[in-house]
């Protein structure tokens, strides 16, 4: 696991909005112009920043930080299993951060709990 660094993050968010500002002022008919690449600095920023809110160097909101306690409590919870912490229940969800573009392969996955 690759440790990333606050300098890291600032080029990671550099480039994707670099890349979103060439697509924005792109005047062409391809309409997948810059798409691939935008897909994957969404995904590299998206590990970027899930490393280093774990290390503590970005801060967590707090849904966050219940999302953070909610995995240590359930290490092992699949994909919408449904489990009681603190009185409350809490469904396991995946969506996608990042997909190809062909929208067939996800190439980041975002992981968090929603309130059921």
């Amino acid at each position: 696991m690759p440790l990333y660094t606050l300098d890291d993050h600032t080029a990671a968010k550099a480039n994707l909005d670099s890349l979103n500002t060439k697509w924005d002022n792109y005047s062409g008919n391809n309409p997948n112009k810059f798409r691939a690449d935008i897909e994957a600095a969404k995904a590299k920023l998206h590990s970027i920043e899930t490393e280093l809110k774990a290390n503590g160097l970005l801060a967590r909101t707090a849904t966050e930080e219940r999302n953070a306690s909610l995995d240590a409590a359930f290490p092992n919870a699949q994909s919408r299993e449904i489990v009681e912490w603190e009185g409350r229940k809490y469904m396991r969800r995946f969506t996608p951060v990042s997909k190809s573009l062909s929208g067939k392969t996800v190439n980041a996955w975002d992981i968090h709990w929603e309130e059921v």
